[in-house]
């Protein structure tokens, strides 16, 4: 009979007892097998709550049954959590979440018990919420033909249904959904990047046109550091959207305080002449207060920069070679506009009267970066503001 109490025996012996369970064996065989009393396997089994699963491997990223029982080791010894991480190969902060997460009610941290815990977590038998709601699928696909983006649903889905928790989904959620098909097909139509699956995410940009003329341009350094505190109206980033063959292109305007899209029709081709024409039709619509300044990147469709400023009032700024960050909204506005100007067309198909509804449809979504307001919202509290 052994002479130790339960929480005297060493790991060893416990370990081997809980293997001999998930075999299948009884208790009271177990207990006989590794020398302790019926007693003490019950108190070890009871503290454990249950362990009826076989052990399965899985990714070594998770923690398994030994890296759980050398945590427990090393807090019963007093290390710092930090010690026993580096010990087992993980990061302190995934230790620290493993302890809050998987301990017992009483605070103990006991690793069969722990272990039983992560496993019942794992187990997924629930249905997925978009396959048995078919009221939140609806409107999900609604946001979706709209063009939404996941973020934007996840967002609107709080604030419109406040009180129903079931449909504060995250855009994760969302986006695994869609590559499931659970929403919408499977189509590269449903989301504005038009994957149909995750990958890897990284793109790099090169600018071999750069503006080789000797000019006059003004650089961005140049440009009053309250440009870039985006509290005043006025002060805009613009590029090209350059079609299929470098034959076609649309001018992409953004203002930087209310993100306002504006895109400029180029009918004449995209050389500088054209592109410093159209510039001007499109900044002469807007009162002097929306014309302060403009910032481009350092390409040669704006060689003509002096005669915009002059016909215009603006002031435009050139950004660094090789540095699309420092135009992030534009970019940004760019790569938006992507899902409705596929790259590889021909976007002279494109009349004004089109390219008016893709800005008034980008206009009205909702931004994170403005509190979930809209930039045509934005626009008209700078108007009410400015006429009082």
């Amino acid at each position: 009979m052994p002479r130790y109490a339960p929480n005297k025996m060493p790991t060893a012996i416990k370990r081997q007892y809980f293997e001999l369970i998930r075999t299948g064996l009884s208790g009271a065989a177990a207990a006989e097998r590794v020398g302790v009393s019926l007693s003490c396997g019950s108190l070890w089994f009871i503290d454990a709550g249950r362990v009826s699963f076989v052990e399965t491997p899985i990714s070594p990223r998770y923690l398994n049954q030994d890296d759980r029982i050398e945590i427990a080791d090393g807090l019963a010894r007093g290390e710092p959590v930090k010690a026993i991480a580096a010990r087992i190969g993980k990061s302190y902060q995934s230790v620290y979440r493993e302890i809050a997460r998987n301990r017992k009610p009483d605070g103990r941290y006991q690793p069969w018990y722990a272990h039983n815990q992560a496993y019942l977590r794992r187990r997924r038998p629930k249905p997925r919420l978009f396959v048995i709601d078919a009221a939140l699928r609806e409107a999900v696909a609604d946001r979706l033909r709209r063009r939404w983006s996941p973020p934007q649903i996840s967002r609107w889905l709080r604030r419109r249904y406040r009180r129903r928790q079931a449909w504060h989904v995250c855009a994760e959620t969302i986006y695994e959904a869609v590559y499931r098909g659970l929403i919408l097909p499977s189509d590269s139509a449903n989301l504005r990047t038009g994957r149909t699956y995750r990958h890897r995410r990284g793109r790099g940009r090169s600018r071999e046109g750069a503006l080789k003329q000797s000019t006059n341009m003004k650089s961005i350094r140049q440009r009053p550091a309250s440009v870039a505190t985006r509290r005043q109206v006025g002060h805009w980033e613009g590029d090209l959207i350059v079609g299929a063959g470098q034959r076609s292109a649309i001018a992409t305007l953004v203002e930087r305080k209310t993100r306002l899209t504006v895109l400029v029709r180029l009918p004449s081709g995209h050389n500088a002449r054209s592109v410093g024409d159209a510039l001007i039709d499109a900044f002469t619509q807007f009162p002097p207060p929306l014309r302060r300044s403009l910032t481009w990147d350092q390409g040669n469709e704006m060689f003509h920069h002096a005669r915009i400023e002059h016909a215009t009032g603006l002031k435009i700024y050139f950004a660094d070679p090789h540095s699309p960050w420092q135009r992030g909204t534009n970019e940004n506005t760019n790569g938006l506009l992507r899902q409705y100007l596929p790259k590889g067309t021909d976007l002279d198909l494109w009349t004004n009267c089109q390219l008016d509804r893709i800005a008034a449809e980008l206009n009205d979504r909702p931004r994170l970066c403005l509190n979930d307001s809209s930039p045509n919202q934005m626009m008209r509290r700078w108007q009410r503001q400015s006429t009082t």
